[in-house]
């Protein structure tokens, strides 16, 4: 019944994609179909009583659009799905489903921000670099309590994405709170088309390749092969790899993308309640670099990053430094519903190779360090804490290479 996992960490979407084959489809009615229901014959009753006074009493009923069906029928599947009291489990529409595919592509108008909700507030996530929500300085942990006049608090993830989004061009206000500032800050952000390129690469001094991975979507794995083909044709001794503000992504492009580092062995672990919801994904063998890695994390790194991150520290193939993750560690799975709508919902959680449930916990990174980051790179604390500790792993290579 589930056509694909989802790895939800929302606002601008993170999804899984692993397919099962199988589809919900139409099905004829029977006659004891009512005995399905969540609702009893008197409950159905007073659904239809309340459209019926609805559509008679309320003072713009008879205005075109106010009393409609469809509006009904979706604003009601919302309710039941979200009456389950997980953020992630949610209903999406026809339109916003077509969407969210699209963004998984690489391209989507918007702000370059991925959000989730927690207890009833919207927090950031982390901006995507080089977009509008970063350039004017959203940080992860932000919570954005205002879009334009708009009190959001309250509000479900989707909800506010439709406030954020508009025609490419045109601003939005946003007010948020933040960590340790008392007064409310407001940023007036341009829309743009966001057109995302997973992976960059940079070389730095002592041959170390710098590799930023963004997210994880259809073409992280590609981009990533190019990047360190690049990179050895570059002489590089060693990988920096950025996953700091890197929300997720794509389940599989993660698996791949770890099988660039890890020759074989367990990736990550799923816990359900039924069968297929219980899967342990491993790393192909052949295609991993033999390059010394350290890994850079930090509030920002959510999701298919952490898994990541997990991966390389429980096999101890990367060193990891920052701070603690996100703790943003459930599947869903998209239910195509006839309509062409759909129902994420949470079938599973994730494990690391070591077993260690990363939901609503976070990853620890090996060496702690403090710090954000920055345009200037040897202002960055924990990117040259990590630039340190590679450089001393590659000496140590060289010179037993030498003996």
């Amino acid at each position: 019944m589930f056509k694909k996992y989802r790895d939800i960490a929302l606002g601008v979407i993170l999804g899984l994609l692993v397919a099962s084959g199988m589809y919900m489809t139409p099905q004829a009615i029977s006659a004891d179909w009512p005995k399905g229901l969540p609702f009893t014959p008197q409950q159905l009753a007073i659904i239809k009583q309340t459209k019926l006074a609805l559509e008679t009493y309320q003072v713009d009923g008879d205005k075109k659009g106010t009393i409609d069906d469809a509006k009904m029928y979706y604003g009601a599947m919302k309710g039941l799905v979200s009456s389950v009291g997980d953020p992630f489990t949610r209903f999406v529409e026809p339109k916003e489903l077509e969407e969210e595919n699209l963004e998984m592509e690489g391209e989507y108008g918007g702000l370059g921000i991925y959000i989730t909700s927690r207890e009833g507030r919207t927090i950031v996530i982390a901006p995507i670099e080089n977009t509008p929500a970063d350039r004017v300085g959203l940080k992860p942990l932000d919570e954005i309590v205002k879009v334009d006049e708009k009190n959001v608090i309250g509000m479900t993830s989707d909800e506010v994405v439709k406030l954020l989004r508009g025609p490419a061009g045109e601003s939005v206000t946003i007010g948020v709170r933040r960590k340790n500032v008392e007064k409310l800050l407001e940023f007036k952000i341009v829309r743009e088309i966001i057109k995302i390129k997973t992976v960059r690469l940079e070389m730095l001094g002592g041959q170390i390749a710098y590799v930023k991975i963004n997210q994880f979507n259809l073409k992280t794995d590609a981009e990533l092969e190019a990047v360190i083909k690049t990179a050895k044709a570059r002489k590089a001794k060693g990988v920096l790899l950025d996953l700091r503000n890197n929300p997720g992504g794509l389940l599989n492009a993660c698996v791949d993308v770890t099988s660039q580092f890890i020759n074989g062995g367990v990736v990550v672990g799923m816990k359900g309640r039924f069968e297929k919801a219980n899967d342990t994904l491993y790393a192909v063998e052949g295609r991993a670099t033999k390059l010394p890695v350290v890994a850079l994390v930090n509030e920002g790194s959510a999701s298919a990053a952490e898994i990541l991150a997990g991966a390389l520290k429980d096999h101890r193939r990367a060193v990891i430094v920052g701070t603690k993750t996100f703790g943003k560690g459930s599947v869903q799975s998209l239910f195509n519903l006839p309509d062409n709508s759909g129902i994420y919902i949470t079938i599973a959680r994730y494990t690391t190779p070591s077993g260690f449930v990363i939901d609503h916990k976070g990853l620890e990174p090996n060496v702690k360090v403090a710090g954000e980051i920055t345009k200037e790179k040897k202002n960055d604390k924990q990117l040259q804490k990590g630039l340190s500790i590679l450089r001393k792993e590659v000496a140590s290579k060289k010179t037993k290479s030498a003996k």
